[in-house]
This record gives structure tokens, C-alpha cells and sequence, in this order.
């Protein structure tokens, strides 16, 4: 079928990806805006001129609407929409599919996505697949969970395999901005597990962590380069890596990029990267500031909505909210883990304002014979990453957590979650 590659790239070559390396590290920086020496980060980057005629020219539409989409009547696709609450703004916006194989991935894609046993795509994949495919910016503003990650790392594949091969010296091609360490490595989870499969390389950039085993990925050359801002930065300042072959820009959870104070550090960023590239912006919410980035970022965009504009409650989720004063808090948060962990399979995750209340909830738990551990932004990288796993893995069923989790929490296993208490 036109429109995607027969040819396998990269079968005569290795490839990375796989879970990030981690380390020990500096003293928990969770990815927030780093304060150094050396003033403000990015100060030392020059922005670039860029001349589109001296650039050399490169695909982005990759889509050829399957017959199946094509026949289907536009009643049958408003009522698709409607029944799933997407709601799409641009022009020229394609049809939504409806089943994986109309959005025609190539075969070792498609493998991957059957070994899931997913019967349809998400709200998001499912509009988001063609847009994106289509070479065309957009703005998808889903909650977490909908299924965003795929929707914009699988034509992140497709776009990386009609791109020339990486030479020595390039940088990635696709390059994707998060706001949280956590986030990052989930989502380098999910592009090792496809990158894998069609033999691309990958790799997860944070502060926090040792910066040697993250800057020989760089060296070795990865299509895919999952980031925080502020040690992206760091690494483009001291040459050890460049963006001069991104065409596929990604900013995941753009809101709460904001929110952190990372706007300066992402516009410096993307003066980096060529303007004709493609970018695709993610957020829960849509903010005037959130609206303001994408104006600024993205051309001729399409936005693709899932459920209200404003921030709603996820209603797949039970939520009881119980005001009480401080005095009752602790007793009422004893009584429910009580009726809670009854359970032995069920986990919990107690979010909480401040590093010193995590602390002292830690140990008071500990101290009365709870199974609680406690995860905040000035734990070691490493004890981040054991306090995470024993959590996982059910050896420490209660969580207590700032914000530090808030995005991006790696999955917990088989067992879900049955439980999250904001005290």
C-alpha cells in the first residue's frame, strides 16, 4: 500500500531502548527547572536563523485513509464522535478510525498492538492516528490514561522510518518533552516495547541521574530521545547532543510544564529545532497559557478534544471527597486504609502538601506497624527508583507521596490501585 515503506530499516544494525539506566544521582531533582551557578539554563544557546531553502526537504504525511473509513458515511462518523465526546477544530481534519488496521501501521507495529489484546482504540488514538499521520500539527487534550502516549509515539515510527538514516553526530529525530522524570520513563517504557520492534533506538535524559550512560546513548545515535527540559538543556549547551535532525516534536503534558516554570526552557528548546518540523502539543487542560504555547509553537493546527474543555473529574473513577479539619484527618485516614487493606492485594497512595508532612506521615505509619513508604522531590534518585519498585510489586502496599507523583507514575503491576487519599 502506498504511503508506508515495505523496506525494514535498520535490520543490519543494533538497537538501544529498553529501560533507562539509573543511578544514584544528585539529590532528587524530579525534573522542575534546575537552579545552577552558571544563571539561567539555556542562557548560553543561540537561537537559530534558519533558511528553509538551504534545508534539506523530508516527509511527514504518511496517510492514505483505508477503504473501511473512507465508505463511512459522515452521519456514522458525527455519531462515532458524539458517542466517544471527541470533538475535532482545524480544517481538513480526516476521519477517525475505528479499528487498528485502518490506520494501516506497518506489520511489526501491528504485531505488538495484537499481542495487547485491545479490541478498538482509544477516543484519542482513534482521531489522533490520522491527524498525526498526516503529517499535520495538532493539539490532543485528553486526561491521563486515555491512551495518548501511543497516540503520538506510534506515527513517531512511521515518520522516523522515512527519514535517511541517523549519521554520526546527528541527534534525534523525534524528540519528546515531559515534565517529570516519572513521565519520562514510562513513556520510554512504551517506546523501548515498540522502538524494539522495528528496530529503532531510544533513550531517557533527567536530571538526577548520572549524566555518562545517558550522553553515550546520545553518542551511539537514537531516533527517539525522550526528555526533561532542563538536562536537554544542559546537554545541548555542552554540545553533546543537537537537534538539527528533529522533524517530529512532541510536548507531552504541555500544562503541567507550565505549571512547573518550564516555558523559558521549552522556547529555548525549540529554537533549536527547525521551524517546517512537525509538533504535536499534549495537555489535560487547555489554559489561555497552554493556548498561548500552541499559537506560538504550532502551525495550522487541528485540536482534538476528549470530553468537557475545562478540568473535570475522571468519571470512570469513584471519587468521595470528605472535608474534615486537621484534627480528624489521621483518624478518618487510619479508618479507611483499615477498611482498605483488608484486602492484601490492594494498594494505596497518599498524596500530601509538603516533603516534611510525607515525612513525619512516613514515619508515624511505620511506627504503628503500616507497610507505608514515603517517595518526595529530595530523595535520592535512586531511593526513588527502590521505593517505586517495592510499591510496584506490592512489598510496600501504601505510598505516601508530594506531588513528585503526581504525573507519570510508573504502572503498578497486575493489582491496581485501589485507593488515592490527598491529605
Amino acid at each position: 500500500m502506498p504511503g508506508f515503506s515495505d523496506r525494514d530499516r535498520g535490520r543490519d544494525r543494533g538497537y538501544g531502548g529498553g529501560p533507562p539506566r539509573f543511578g544514584g544521582g544528585g539529590g532528587g531533582n524530579r525534573g522542575g527547572p534546575p537552579v545552577g551557578k552558571f544563571g539561567n539554563p539555556g542562557e548560553r544557546l543561540r537561537k537559530k536563523h534558519w533558511n528553509l531553502d538551504e534545508l534539506p526537504k523530508f516527509q511527514k504525511n504518511f496517510y492514505q485513509e483505508h477503504p473501511d473509513a473512507t465508505r463511512r458515511p459522515l452521519q456514522e462518523v458525527e455519531q462515532y464522535r458524539r458517542s466517544k465526546e471527541v470533538t475535532v477544530k482545524g480544517r481538513d481534519c480526516p476521519k477517525p478510525i475505528v479499528k487498528f488496521h485502518e490506520a494501516a501501521f506497518p506489520s511489526y507495529v501491528m504485531d505488538v498492538i495484537v499481542k495487547q489484546n485491545w479490541t478498538e482504540p482509544t477516543p484519542i488514538q482513534s482521531q489522533g492516528w490520522p491527524v498525526a499521520l498526516s503529517g499535520k500539527d495538532m493539539v490532543g487534550i485528553a486526561q491521563t490514561g486515555s491512551g495518548k502516549t501511543l497516540a503520538y509515539l506510534l506515527p513517531a515510527i512511521v515518520h522516523i522510518q522515512h527519514q535517511p538514516f541517523l549519521e554520526h553526530g546527528d541527534g534525534p529525530i523525534c524528540l519528546v518533552l515531559a515534565p517529570t522524570r516519572e513521565l519520562a520513563q514510562q513513556v520510554q517504557q512504551v517506546a523501548a516495547e515498540y522502538g524494539r520492534a522495528s528496530r529503532l533506538k531510544s533513550t531517557c535524559i533527567y536530571g538526577g541521574a548520572p549524566k555518562g550512560p545517558q550522553i553515550r546513548d546520545l553518542e551511539r545515535g537514537v531516533e527517539i530521545c525522550i526528555a526533561t527540559p532542563g538536562r536537554l538543556i544542559d546537554f545541548l549547551e555542552c554540545g553533546k547532543t543537537n537537534l538539527r535532525r528533529c522533524t517530529y516534536l512532541v510536548l507531552d503534558e504541555a500544562d503541567r510544564m507550565l505549571d512547573m516554570g518550564f516555558e523559558p526552557q521549552i522556547r529555548k528548546i525549540v529554537e533549536q529545532i527547525r521551524p517546517d518540523r512537525q509538533t504535536l502539543m499534549w495537555s489535560a487542560t487547555w489554559p489561555k497559557e497552554v493556548r498561548q504555547l500552541a499559537e506560538d509553537f504550532l502551525k495550522d493546527y487541528v485540536q482534538i478534544n476528549i470530553g468537557a474543555l475545562q478540568l473535570s473529574a475522571n468519571h470512570n473513577i469513584l471519587q468521595i471527597v470528605d472535608v474534615c479539619n486537621d484534627m480528624e484527618k489521621e483518624d478518618k485516614l487510619i479508618r479507611l486504609l483499615e477498611e482498605i487493606m483488608s484486602e492484601k492485594e490492594n494498594k494505596t497512595i497518599i498524596f500530601v502538601e509538603t516533603k516534611r508532612r510525607c515525612d513525619e506521615l512516613t514515619r508515624r505509619m511505620r511506627r504503628d506497624g503500616w507497610p507505608a513508604m514515603g517517595i518526595h522531590g529530595d530523595k535520592s534518585q535512586q531511593e526513588r527508583d527502590w521505593v517505586l519498585n517495592e510499591f510496584r510489586y506490592g512489598k510496600a502496599p501504601i505510598l505516601i507521596a508530594t506531588d513528585v507523583c503526581s504525573t507519570g507514575l510508573p504502572p503498578s503491576g497486575p493489582r491496581e490501585v485501589k485507593a488515592l487519599v490527598c491529605q
